[in-house]
């Protein structure tokens, strides 16, 4: 065999072997996670809203959850399936809520065990990777939002 041919054929075997290697992501961690919650939890009260806050890492799984000792029990689903909502299709759940409206194909998203076409749920993203997502259930759906996005702002010199 000519040496170039040899050459190729182990670029190629270096090529197929880190195709298959270790894959590295960035995620969220848990102190980042509890600094948005705690973020958006203190904004909603602020404004005199008892309200749930959690926030999930890459994989929708969740890492923080905060509930105001007055908020409904229901918020704390709710604020999950928004913030699974947000990471999953890396849009803020008020657009997932535009883009599934009415009778388009999109709609039947809507149908996706634990989506949740409300307000209140916002990707956390670093440049344009979604690495987690927070989602703030309790109060009104236009402060829900703004409590999500207080949070994401907090820690934004972090997520560069």
């Amino acid at each position: 065999m000519s040496y170039t041919l040899r050459a190729l054929l182990l670029i190629a075997t270096a090529a197929i072997a880190s195709a298959q290697g270790v894959v590295m992501q960035r995620n969220l961690s848990l102190g980042l996670a509890k600094t948005i919650a705690e973020a958006a939890l203190s904004e909603c009260q602020s404004k005199g809203y008892h309200t749930s806050v959690v926030v999930v890492d890459r994989a929708g799984q969740m890492l923080v959850l905060l509930r105001d000792e007055q908020a409904a029990p229901h918020t704390t689903e709710m604020a999950r399936r928004k913030a699974y909502t947000a990471r999953m299709f890396r849009v803020t759940t008020a657009e997932f809520q535009k883009r599934t409206a009415g009778d388009q194909p999109a709609s039947a998203q809507r149908d996706i065990t634990d989506m949740l076409a409300l307000s209140g749920g916002v990707p956390i993203k670093v440049g344009e990777e979604t690495i987690g997502a927070v989602g703030s259930s309790g109060s009104s759906l236009e402060s829900d939002d703004a409590c999500a996005k207080a949070g994401i702002a907090k820690v934004a010199d972090r997520l560069k």
